[in-house]
């Protein structure tokens, strides 16, 4: 390696892990949230508007087994790549020459299987046409990459350029509804097909970015490390549990209900989710910054996690209660078609406010090597999860996923909570209340986010 590198990836871990700048960091992160949040919601709207509940019930059908699939296939090694970057950042050549092949292979062997399935076994599907299908799956190799990229900027402390990659997609994802749906009047297969050409263009553009960054950091850049990989692959195969887990857990019933109540129920349901989803945003944000912060700088007593737990604990309660009046708008704002989706938010919520205080604290587990007992008690949770969705999905449609959910959130929090006391020996009161000074300094950086 050389002597002479990137400062924006050098910094030891000291550099980042004060707990003022990590406030700092998660409060300068909310703009950027604000604007995906945003454009999130007007692509929704527009889609809702135009082509009713069974476009928009597809619509989210396709990019839910897309996501599915990125994240079946990466095989954990996006939090993998972020932990080992993290920890040593000498092996940034190899991590990223690993993943481009592997987001390459793995993702093109997904997007085959992806159209072959739908060839072979269009129910598995539901009433989503075939060419949606095809055309969302060659976007899988290009996501796959954009995804690992993103992981290492997360490694090596790009905070800002991974959340502009998120934002800008967000926005362009919105204008492409606009053109295709809003203006042009087409249907979904233009949207879809605009969607796959943002993918590809945001990851060439990843790739570009991360693989200058390499040049200038290192002299020797090595093709395939397969000590590296195998190193990869052997600890992310147990984030690899939770991720999946967790996704098939606040996504997969959106495809249950599509496959039993059909596409019309789908969108209804898509709605509430998208809203519990947008209000994890905030969990997404502390989480993803304290990840690399944690695996850092172990710490057993998980003082930074718990500080971080106790704001999340707060906001989270806020913003839950803010969005109960907003539920009773959501038929005004997308249509009386949706008018269900009131009830069904109202029943997530409690969940999303449990699932989003435990998204922050089990960064503590994943920063020290990411104990047995995690990837085992989403295994636990996404079981019950599934059962229930087969039994109550049918019966109660939208309204029975959303019972599930947040039973489903509920458990998986007991169960982190229960192990993050056991483990740090910290009072469960210490890692959730919001201290006074805290809640000063809270104050200060809403107002004044610069300082």
């Amino acid at each position: 390696m050389s002597n002479t590198r990137d400062p924006k990836i050098t910094g030891g871990a000291a550099s980042h892990a004060s707990p003022r700048r990590f406030s700092t960091s998660v409060a300068m992160t909310l703009g950027t949230r604000f604007i995906m949040l945003a454009s999130a919601l007007g692509t929704s709207i527009i889609v809702a508007r135009w082509l009713g509940a069974d476009g928009l019930g597809s619509l989210a059908a396709i990019n839910v087994i897309i996501a599915l699939a990125v994240q079946l296939g990466c095989a954990g090694m996006p939090s993998a790549n972020t932990y080992f970057i993290s920890r040593d950042r000498s092996k940034l050549a190899s991590v990223w020459s690993n993943a481009l092949l592997f987001g390459v292979v793995g993702g093109s062997l997904l997007a085959a299987a992806i159209i072959i399935a739908s060839k072979l076994r269009p129910l598995l599907f539901g009433n989503i046409p075939i060419n949606l299908i095809t055309v969302a799956a060659l976007s899988v190799p290009f996501q796959l990459i954009t995804l690992l990229g993103m992981s290492l900027f997360l490694g090596t402390g790009q905070i800002g350029r991974y959340n502009l990659t998120d934002a800008t997609t967000q926005v362009l994802l919105l204008l492409n509804a606009l053109v295709a749906v809003a203006l042009l009047g087409t249907g979904l297969y233009v949207l879809v097909s605009l969607n796959t050409a943002l993918a590809v263009l945001v990851s060439l553009t990843v790739a570009v970015v991360i693989s200058r960054t390499v040049w200038r950091a290192s002299e020797k850049r090595p093709w395939f490390d397969v000590q590296v990989f195998w190193e990869i692959i052997r600890y992310g195969i147990k984030f690899h549990i939770c991720l999946v887990a967790g996704l098939l857990i606040l996504r997969g019933d959106l495809l249950i209900v599509n496959h039993f109540r059909g596409a019309q129920e789908a969108g209804v349901y898509a709605i509430a989710g998208q809203m519990g989803n947008l209000i994890l945003l905030l969990p997404a944000i502390i989480g993803t910054i304290l990840f690399p912060r944690v695996a850092s700088q172990p710490d057993p007593r998980g003082g930074l996690t718990m500080r971080a737990t106790r704001h999340t604990a707060f906001i989270m309660l806020l913003a839950c209660l803010a969005a109960v009046p907003v539920s009773f708008a959501l038929p005004f704002v997308y249509g009386a078609a949706f008018k269900e989706s009131t009830v069904q938010l109202l029943i997530l919520l409690p969940g999303v406010f449990l699932v989003g205080i435990e998204s922050v604290m089990v960064q503590h587990f994943s920063g020290v090597g990411l104990p047995v007992a995690i990837p085992t008690f989403w295994m636990i949770a996404l079981a019950c999860n599934l059962i229930l969705n087969l039994i109550l999905i049918p019966l109660f449609g939208g309204i029975g996923a959303a019972a599930v959910s947040t039973f489903t959130y509920a458990l998986i929090f007991v169960m982190v909570a229960a192990y993050f006391r056991l483990k740090t020996g910290n009072d469960l009161s210490s890692a959730l209340l919001l201290r006074g000074d805290e809640f000063r300094e809270l104050v200060n950086l809403v107002q004044y986010p610069g300082r």
